[in-house]
């Protein structure tokens, strides 16, 4: 890891749970079995995603032997997991594809009144952060766990204007003129 990505790592805003309301979604709930000697014992997990609506999204996994355990499981461990990503008038700041595992997603920027143009995970998420208006696609695995890891990663990857002229010390107008 380069020490920009180090510092980079360093300036995400953390977000404390208690600080802000947040409201839960369940992505995937699944059953899984483990065989024993006297047959199958079957338990379940749940990948949640929770949000403020107002930028700081985090996910979650639960696993327990009852479904609302398993649920309540993965809103404590997504609590642990926030993150604060940049929204601008309601959409991404910019285009980005990103990658987690076999899943590959792509984000778009989108005009006022498009709505989320995603399925699946990756709606799931980007209306727990807030986001009004985008363009996703996925590529690859649509395996629930690394479609909405590999969204929350290119939502936290994003930088608005405002950050990278303070990243490269210069003023605002410049970021957009380049000279």
């Amino acid at each position: 890891m380069s020490t920009r990505d180090r510092d980079r790592d360093r300036d995400k805003k953390k977000v404390k749970p208690g600080e802000v309301q947040l409201q839960e979604k369940m992505v995937a709930l699944n059953r899984v079995a483990k065989v024993v000697k006297g047959g199958r014992r079957f338990s379940f997990t749940a990948i949640v995603v929770v949000g403020d609506g107002n930028g700081v999204v985090g996910h979650g996994l639960g696993k327990a032997s009852e479904v609302s355990n398993a649920i309540a499981k993965g809103f404590e461990d997504a609590k642990k997991n926030l993150v604060t990503i940049p929204i601008i008038n309601g959409t991404v700041p910019h285009e980005i594809e990103m990658r987690f595992g076999a899943a590959k997603i792509l984000l778009r920027p989108a005009a006022p009144g498009t709505g989320i143009l995603a399925g699946g995970a990756m709606r799931a998420v980007l209306e727990s952060a807030g986001i009004k208006d985008v363009l996703g696609k996925t590529h690859g695995s649509s395996n629930p766990h690394n479609v909405v890891k590999a969204t929350i990663k290119a939502l936290s990857s994003m930088r608005d204007a405002y950050t990278v002229a303070k990243v490269r010390g210069i003023p605002l107008e410049k970021v957009f003129t380049g000279f």
